[in-house]
């Protein structure tokens, strides 16, 4: 049996993400050909393999082969983040590349935006003893239903203390006993405001735990008292009721329109008109961000409307909190779709947005780069307009700011800006930051290389013979072929497809240079990936720009 016949079959191997990390037995194919892939792989991933011979069949060519993987590649992509890739790279592929990095980002800087947060005090209330001290819980929900006031009161905040506790707060007893209902009616008591506080303080951090528990907040009519007390006299007051709204909405879209429902739009908004201390600025922009949020649901166009010219005018405010959340309630709203970038655009915020650039805070930079960022993952018209406004001016700064966060957004916006029209190809080849791009194809952190990587494929893929010839006269080659001995699958699939499209223009000069600084020994050996996709492509590769004749001229097919 010949074991290049077998070559099919081989390719039914496990893809490397597929294997367990211990032990996985594999039937193979002929035994020769079984032992020099192993080994080629074990090559190009650096695995310490172990083979184990453990039987023969009444084939002898055919062993039954223990592969044991000792170290799992440090750099193995994530299953939630795969990209769809073909032999046939088309403007969309390359170009919506928003889902990933959102979902990076939003996993990663929950600190940006909590979804839910609760409320607990920097310090003790009191240490003084209470009228509640050594009683049960039982015994504290009848005090809390008593008709005398000071004891019902004691009884409320002894409750609402253990809820603020740092750690496992007993939300599921609280809720088990009937303390929410209890809670819900002191909501009502117009004449004890601080009764009302301290119920709404209990109701704000049992709605921060899980989605039942915040369940159980909505479902025994919490909601609408909440909304009835945003136009409380008193601050306190009305700043609880508006931090417990903004748990509820976080949990989910459903949550958010049964709030939306009960006519939270109006009073909300008559809070920011308001003379409110900062801290209830805060958490009144916090709400806003958590409004705005849930892709699998975007808000209405009716609500949206409402929120963007207050968030116009937070996105500028002083005070960093504030500016970052209603920066990132934009961004949220970007996921929208067209149309809602078209109304975002309509409201002038893109120029806003991007004189933010020029602000010192990380924080700020970022959340900008993201909403932005998004922006350009739409239309080319959309796209387009951020260019007019200006932003390439901002470009090297960010580049050149040294930290690793705002270099590698700034990259992934200038990949979707490289993946546009051949004209907005120009515009980032106009600005200059290219060269920047593609020394940052050296930079140490991977990431950072990644996005580069990107930034350079698009060009070559969706700019002009020009803009190809003009990243070739800046060396591109050798420093994206070094990147081929990277062990990270996307980034390699990213390299090959700009290398592809670069030889396209230029295939025989090109050819050299690639072999001349060791590029063509990075894909040879890659012909033994065990990705099917690295393997397609470069078979392509070498079939079409590194087949020779008997005289040793390059055929080009």
């Amino acid at each position: 049996m010949n074991p290049e016949n077998q070559l099919p079959v081989m390719e039914k191997l496990p893809e490397y993400n597929e294997i367990e990390p211990e032990t996985t037995n594999v039937i193979t194919e002929p035994y020769n050909f079984t032992i020099t892939r192993v080994v080629q792989y074990e090559k190009s991933k650096n695995l310490s393999i172990y083979l184990t011979i453990l039987t023969f069949f009444m084939d002898p060519i055919l062993a039954l082969i223990s592969v044991y993987f000792l170290n799992k590649h440090e750099n193995e992509p994530d299953p939630k983040k795969k990209k769809i890739y073909s032999q046939i790279i088309t403007y969309n592929s390359m170009r919506r590349r928003r889902t990933q990095m959102t979902v990076q980002l939003r996993k990663n800087q929950r600190e940006e935006s909590l979804l839910k947060k609760r409320n607990i005090p920097l310090s003790n209330d009191s240490d003084e003893e209470t009228l509640i001290e050594g009683n049960s819980l039982e015994q504290i929900k009848e005090m809390a239903q008593s008709s005398d006031f000071n004891i019902q009161l004691a009884a409320i905040q002894a409750v609402r203390k253990m809820l603020s506790s740092e750690r496992n707060p007993p939300i599921t007893k609280i809720i088990d006993i009937g303390m929410v209902p209890i809670f819900i009616s002191c909501l009502t008591r117009e004449d004890a405001p601080i009764l009302q506080f301290e119920a709404a303080w209990a109701l704000t951090n049992i709605a921060s735990g899980s989605t039942e528990q915040t369940k159980c907040v909505v479902n025994q009519g919490a909601v609408p008292y909440f909304i009835r007390l945003l136009n409380s006299k008193h601050q306190n007051v009305c700043e609880q009721s508006v931090w417990a709204l903004g748990n509820i909405i976080g949990e989910g879209a459903q949550f958010r329109d049964l709030v939306l429902e009960h006519g939270l739009m109006d009073p909300l908004l008559k809070l920011l008109k308001n003379d409110i201390a900062i801290n209830f600025l805060r958490n009144l922009t916090w709400v806003f961000v958590n409004l705005c949020r849930h892709k699998d649901k975007p808000p209405s166009e009716e609500m949206v409307l409402q929120v963007l010219n207050p968030l116009y005018a937070l996105i500028n405010h002083p005070d960093i909190n504030v500016s970052v959340d209603a920066i990132w309630a934009v961004a949220y709203l970007t996921d929208g779709g067209s149309h809602v970038v078209d109304l975002i655009i309509q409201k002038d915020f893109i120029q806003a947005l991007i004189s933010l650039l020029d602000r010192h805070e990380i924080r700020v930079k970022l959340a900008t780069l993201r909403t932005i960022g998004n922006v350009v993952t739409g239309t080319d018209e959309q796209t387009q307009i951020v260019i007019d406004c200006g932003v390439f001016n901002y470009i090297d700064a960010l580049l050149d700011s040294g930290r690793v966060k705002v270099i590698k957004e700034t990259l992934w916006f200038l990949s979707n800006i490289t993946a546009g029209n051949q004209d907005q190809v120009q515009n980032a080849v106009d600005s200059k930051c290219i060269e920047k791009v593609i020394q940052l194809l050296s930079h140490k952190d991977v990431a950072i290389k990644k996005e580069a990587a990107w930034v350079i494929s698009n060009l070559a893929i969706n700019g002009s013979k020009v803009n190809v010839e003009y990243i070739i006269s800046l060396h591109i080659v050798p420093p994206l072929c070094e990147l081929l001995n990277i062990n990270d699958v996307e980034l390699i699939r990213v390299v090959l497809d700009a290398i592809k499209a670069i030889l396209k223009h230029e295939p025989v000069s090109i050819a050299l240079l690639i072999e001349d600084c060791g590029g063509l020994d990075a894909i040879e050996t890659l012909q033994h990936s065990n990705n099917e996709d690295i393997y397609m492509l470069v078979t392509s590769i070498i079939q079409q720009y590194f087949c020779y004749d008997e005289d040793g001229e390059q055929e080009l097919t």
